[in-house]
């Protein structure tokens, strides 16, 4: 996922936006023409500054760059969103048709949400242990290796690694003087991640990796002098700029982090927290309204459970069958290599059925596959995540599961967090997203965690109705990871606006979920290091039940999954208030006959 919003959107949304019109023949009119220049101009600005995320998305101009992410640089960033803000506001939305009505109002949300977090310092937080620049390594799997010129900006890069480093280091030091650091009890994680690359041996570290197999279009002399220049840089830059990171990292930055994990412990932290809800649910709902949320839902999904778990004819408490699953080594693969081989069967066994969900013409056309977690990375790290492809396909799309601690990856979870992560969700929805070309950029690159992470917990369900949680301990564990979210939304809000202890929110986990501990303590971890974002699958997922349930009893007979499917993934990633005034454009539309229209692909 994007993994690597916001405001009210009713204001924004006042004249309301509506599903796609079909693209007319006509010339734009001033307004839209005006429009999509801002567009273009903006998405040149974006992937200058973000030149990881450029090659990430297929936009190879700056493929040998590094961001620059300096404080005078990012005010000179905060500076262009606020004067993008300006040229926005001067352009006259009702003269807009009905998509480009979406794309001003994304735009706006987009860069308004960008301008509150950098008035809130988030900057200030550049590392945590799920992200920042000690997770590099992934750049070995996601960017593009085909040519010659692909090896020399990739060796560009590592040459000019340093002062990316000092940057960063810089933006901890400013963190620690303004008081915005995270808990210590989760950057305790980090010192092993950054001792992956200090290594004495330029060939062993993470990444040299592009460099063990070369494709032949490069001459064998040339893979050569790669090599060695690769080899260089790693050892008179990229080692000592994390020699200094560790340096700096355990002997000052960590002794200095916060001893408390609350998100309103910040300064203006009860603010920062607001924002995160915001952002990450695009909702108003406020944290006491998704704690109580959170409460009445882990009650209904314990129901569902205990109907499960009286099928298989277990005999004692509910607390005795979870510790039976966590216990038992049936549930448990014994070695990474049969966990992986698990992984890649399920995923296998989900492609022939798409077609009965989703119409062929929106599936995608870009490939992907199940690779391993890192090993340094894997002990802090989630069960799986979703790493899209590349905008231009030149790079597929995986889905990297854990294979740490097999004994603590029970089977029963595997299929659905294949779907979760694989398809029908995110290796579905992102690359659609990415293959609507005729979308701005910004859109079709775009992600709203509500939207993308409720659409792949949805999907979660999808794929019992394909019939794939075939015995009951499979549907033991769907609803496992429901209740996980489910727990989510109480954990997340208890712990950054109620007051939880960390040991608070384990015992939680511990009492309502099948988690391992391995698990419940890397999945707290992330809720303190990372606030409100955990929050967005159930939002989502409730959404899109509510909106496919209004539809079916809205158009009766005229109901079609696929069709429903297609017009929640034809626009791209929305907020939810957005998604739901498309959405009800398309019942009205099938209502009355209106014929469809394809987005171009």
């Amino acid at each position: 996922m994007r993994p690597w919003g916001a405001l009210a959107l009713c204001a924004l949304l006042a004249s309301g936006a509506a599903a796609a019109a079909p693209p007319s023949s006509a010339a734009p009119g001033p307004a839209a023409a005006a429009l999509h220049r801002l567009f273009r101009t903006e998405w040149q600005r974006e992937m200058r500054e973000h030149p990881l995320e450029a090659s990430g998305d297929g936009f190879h101009q700056y493929d040998g760059r590094w961001p620059d992410v300096s404080l005078a640089s990012l005010a000179r960033e905060h500076a262009g969103d606020l004067h993008a803000l300006a040229r926005l506001a001067a352009i006259d939305r009702a003269q807009l048709d009905r998509e480009d009505r979406i794309s001003y109002d994304l735009f706006q949300y987009r860069y308004r949400m960008r301008v509150q977090g950098y008035d809130l310092k988030t900057y200030l937080m550049p590392m945590n242990e799920l992200d920042g620049i000690q997770t590099l390594r992934i750049l070995t799997q996601t960017l593009r290796f085909r040519n010659l010129g692909d090896y020399r900006h990739y060796v560009q890069r590592l040459r000019t690694l340093a002062p990316y480093m000092d940057e960063t280091i810089a933006l901890l030091r400013h963190g620690v003087q303004a008081g915005m650091t995270e808990p210590q009890v989760v950057m305790q994680r980090v010192p092993h991640q950054i001792a992956a690359y200090v290594v004495s041996d330029p060939t062993a570290s993470p990444f040299y990796a592009p460099f063990r197999r070369m494709p032949s279009i490069i001459a064998a002399p040339e893979q050569a002098r790669l090599r060695a220049e690769a080899t260089k840089a790693i050892a008179g830059v990229v080692t000592p700029a994390y020699r200094k990171l560790q340096k700096y990292f355990d002997g000052d930055y960590l002794p200095h982090c916060r001893k408390t994990i609350a998100a309103d412990a910040l300064p203006n932290g009860k603010a920062y927290y607001a924002y995160m809800v915001r952002k990450y649910t695009t909702t108003d709902l406020t944290p006491r309204q998704i704690h109580k949320l959170g409460l009445e839902r882990v009650a209904q999904i314990h129901a569902q459970m205990q109907r499960v778990f009286d099928q298989v004819g277990f005999k004692g408490s509910y607390p005795d069958f979870v510790r039976y699953l966590r216990t038992n080594p049936r549930f448990y693969y014994k070695s990474p290599a049969h966990l992986l081989e698990a992984y890649r069967a399920a995923a296998m066994r989900v492609n022939p059925l798409l077609v009965k969900y989703f119409p062929v013409w929106i599936l995608p056309r870009v490939p992907y596959g199940v690779r391993a977690i890192p090993a340094s990375l894997a002990p802090d790290t989630y069960p799986a995540y979703s790493v899209p492809p590349a905008g231009d396909g030149s790079v597929a799309g995986y889905v990297a599961v854990n294979l740490y601690k097999p004994q603590s990856r029970p089977k029963y979870d595997i299929q659905v967090l294949v779907c979760h992560e694989g398809r029908p969700g995110h290796q579905l929805q992102i690359p659609i997203a990415m293959e609507l070309k005729g979308l701005p950029d910004f859109r079709r690159f775009d992600y709203y965690s509500s939207y993308g992470e409720g659409w792949a917990l949805y999907t979660e369900s999808l794929c019992g109705r394909m019939g794939l949680y075939g015995n009951p301990y499979s549907r033991f564990g769907y609803l496992d990871w429901q209740m996980w979210r489910a727990v989510r939304l109480v954990v997340d809000t208890g712990i950054h606006s109620e007051g939880w202890t960390r040991a608070q929110a384990v015992a939680y986990f511990e009492h309502n979920t099948a988690l391992s501990t391995q698990n419940i303590n890397t999945e707290v971890d992330r809720y303190i290091a990372w606030p409100g974002q955990a929050l967005s699958y159930m939002i989502g997922q409730m959404d899109i039940f509510k909106l496919r349930d209004e539809a079916q009893r809205t158009l009766g007979a005229k109901f079609d999954i696929k069709a429903f499917h297609a017009a929640v993934l034809e626009h791209g990633a929305l907020p939810l208030t957005i998604l739901n005034r498309v959405v009800a454009r398309w019942i009205r539309n099938r209502q009355q006959g209106a014929p469809e229209h394809r987005p171009a692909m």
